[in-house]
């Protein structure tokens, strides 16, 4: 008898493809019945979270299968151990399978989501809002909102992703982005948090008009700008995007917003005051970028790529590029002045080492091996050290002089991450990476522990001073009076008496004065 094995092979193809059908028909079916009341019908999420292949990448079935029957406890997902194995199998399979449907959230959507809180008033006692530092803590769920050595509030919020924004002038309020499309606003005058409304199931970053009046948040499911009414949340517009945003950022020179394309080679500038975008056709696509501190440029990679590319804002043209490695995150670099220049220093995707760079006559300037895979790098005009993580528990400080460095170890065998400054450099906050993790407060100066608080996987900290970019000119003008004016009796006087080599310095000293009347 002759075996047809061309059969045979079709047969089992159809089969397999037959059963993996029913099978995703059979967990559809039990996610239905069991999950969709509160991770939605589409499994977009409403009062659980979104259950699909992006948010579920990381986890295996089999370990997924286990979560559902298991649940979490002190969280609202009950268990499912009536499920026999097959079933949960089943389900685990489907939430990770691709969406069936395309995924909108429009206008009435986001505006229907808005939950309002009623939360008692509570004095937070702040007693500089230069100095206040919320910080996140990741996997606990909360925000700490901290000043100076002490904690004055901690409320829940889960999920967090991207830097949490302060509204200007009077920074009133905060404003918190989660991987899951929630934008929350957290009021530092009331201590409260006040509101919270889902802008897309997937939302990459927010910021600020420079006037405080606006949100623009960005999603990536759906593609899509969405412009919140930054006091009271309420939906001005919802603008389709074309593509992956990487992140919009604000200028506080003008009345623009820029962001970039992580999958297409363009740059958007959006007006703030008409809602218009203008889009610039670049070389390549930009992932991970920063705008220079005096709004003038931005220099940007792509994560796979091997050159970094320095555009004029005016008009998007190169004016300076070379070979260098890919960022490892948006606003990788930190920032100093010494002797006349102004540097920047970023670490770099995957690589143990950092670069440093001259800016303006855009130079490169060298090498540091840092010991290990860092991601991030950050220092203060009241420290002479780049702090800088290096995947370990080494915290390795460079001296921005002559780039001695050394290491110390914060905690023995917990991995360190992402140190943070109070807005006067006093204080330096460093993150301990660990279910069993810290923050760490530390005296800048004498690197001395002042204080330690358990926290469960702490992440980004974000002062008022040092996260918001309409300041940096002035901690250049701080970096240029520390070196120059800082032993004079007559500081200020100094300062206004500098003859400024350049625009750069001439602005840095002008934000310095100003900012200290």
């Amino acid at each position: 008898m002759k075996i047809n094995f061309r059969i045979i092979i079709l047969f089992s193809i159809y089969m397999l493809s037959y059963n993996i059908v029913a099978q995703n028909i059979s967990g559809k079916k039990l996610y239905q019945q069991n999950c969709a009341s509160c991770h939605h019908i589409q499994r977009i999420g409403e009062t659980g979270p979104p259950l699909t292949p992006y948010f579920l990448k990381k986890i295996k079935v089999n370990k997924l299968a286990e979560i559902i029957k298991n649940g979490f406890p002190q969280t609202q997902m009950p268990t499912f151990n009536h499920l026999d194995d097959e079933s949960l199998t089943a389900i685990a399979k489907y939430i990770k399978s691709p969406l069936e449907e395309k995924i909108t959230w429009n206008k009435n959507n986001i505006q229907n989501s808005i939950i309002r809180f009623n939360k008692p008033i509570k004095d937070l006692g702040i007693k500089d809002i230069n100095q206040v530092l919320p910080v996140v803590e990741r996997d606990g769920g909360f925000v700490w909102i901290m000043e100076g050595e002490q904690i004055l509030d901690k409320f829940p919020l889960k999920n967090i992703h991207g830097g949490i924004k302060y509204q200007f002038p009077n920074a009133d309020n905060i404003y918190i982005p989660t991987r899951d499309g929630w934008v929350a606003q957290y009021s530092l005058k009331e201590g409260r948090p006040l509101a919270k409304v889902r802008i897309g199931v997937n939302l990459r970053n927010l910021s600020l008009t420079r006037d405080g009046k606006y949100i623009m948040a960005t999603s990536l499911l759906p593609q899509q700008l969405v412009i919140l009414n930054a006091n009271t949340l309420n939906t001005i517009k919802v603008i389709p995007l074309t593509g992956k945003v990487s992140a919009i950022y604000e200028f506080y020179s003008k009345d623009e917003a820029i962001f970039t394309y992580r999958d297409q080679p363009k740059v958007g500038i959006f007006n703030t005051k008409t809602f218009e975008i203008k889009y610039t056709t670049i070389e390549e696509p930009i992932e991970d970028y920063f705008i220079d501190p005096f709004d003038k440029f931005i220099i940007a990679t792509a994560r796979r790529g091997k050159i970094m590319r320095i555009y004029d804002i005016k008009n998007l043209k190169v004016v300076f590029e070379k070979e260098m490695k890919g960022m490892p995150h948006l606003f990788s670099a930190t920032y100093w002045y010494q002797n006349g220049s102004f540097y920047f220093a970023t670490p770099h995707l995957r690589k143990s080492y950092i670069t440093v760079w001259k800016m303006y006559d855009w130079k490169f300037e060298r090498k540091i091996d840092i010991g290990g895979d860092g991601f991030f790098v950050k220092t203060h005009p009241n420290t002479p050290y780049l702090w800088i993580d290096n995947g370990t528990d080494q915290l390795v400080l460079v001296n921005k002089t002559n780039y001695k460095k050394h290491t110390i170890v914060p905690v023995k065998n917990k991995q360190y991450i992402h140190a943070e400054f109070s807005g006067d450099g006093k204080y330096t906050y460093l993150s301990i990476y660990d279910k069993e993790g810290s923050i760490e407060v530390l005296d800048t100066k004498t690197l001395k522990l002042l204080k330690s608080y358990p926290a469960n996987v702490p992440v980004g900290k974000y002062n008022f001073i040092n996260k918001n970019r309409r300041y940096y000119p002035m901690l250049f003008g701080l970096d240029i009076y520390n070196q120059n004016c800082k032993t004079s009796k007559k500081g200020k006087k100094c300062m206004k008496k500098m003859k400024a080599q350049n625009q750069y310095e001439k602005r840095a000293i002008k934000a310095f004065l100003k900012f200290n009347k």
